[in-house]
């Protein structure tokens, strides 16, 4: 793989199209215990300035965990194109309606009684250190190659993607 970090702009885009693409990551908490406790969550979006929002039950533990400590790690896959995500940051919790009705989505109605429950509250993570890795032809393409590296014995150059920090301030 090769090496391309992206600054700003375009750290922000890939960090929006990995993120939005993959849809669910694993969503890690209580960093300073081993094991992490953690679970899969399903991301509403990213914004223009990189942050990553979700919906929570207000009376989860993890919101419990990110009022005691408010840093996270967020590993997302697509593992269909070898595309993968971890973003290290900051969670804040919200509860005010302005901020659910701008987040909310119809797939909601399955964890919550509407957006008016009043256990529903919103996270924003805010990231501070982030890495991709991003196959460069997709899926297809990387799989024939390493096919035919396997076939004729030879041992990849494993230049078949990019991989990089991602700084978005």
């Amino acid at each position: 793989m090769s090496k391309e970090n992206l600054d700003k702009e375009k750290a922000i885009a890939k960090l929006k199209e990995l993120s939005e693409k993959a849809k669910i990551c694993m969503f890690c908490s209580e960093l300073n215990q081993i094991p992490q406790n953690s679970r899969p969550m399903s991301i509403q979006e990213c914004d223009e300035q990189g942050n990553l929002w979700f919906l929570s039950n207000s009376t989860s533990n993890k919101n419990f965990e990110i009022q005691e400590d408010n840093r996270v790690q967020l590993y997302f896959m697509s593992n269909d194109d070898y595309e993968y995500l971890s973003i290290f940051g900051k969670a804040y919790i919200y509860k005010d309606k302005e901020t659910i009705e701008e987040q909310w989505s119809q797939m909601a109605n399955a964890w919550f009684d509407g957006k008016d429950d009043p256990e529903v509250s919103v996270i924003r993570v805010t990231p501070e250190e982030n890495y991709y890795w991003d196959t460069k032809a997709g899926k297809f393409v990387s799989m024939l190659h390493f096919i035919s590296t396997a076939i004729s014995g030879g041992k990849s150059d494993g230049d078949d993607g990019v991989e990089g920090n991602l700084t978005v301030k």
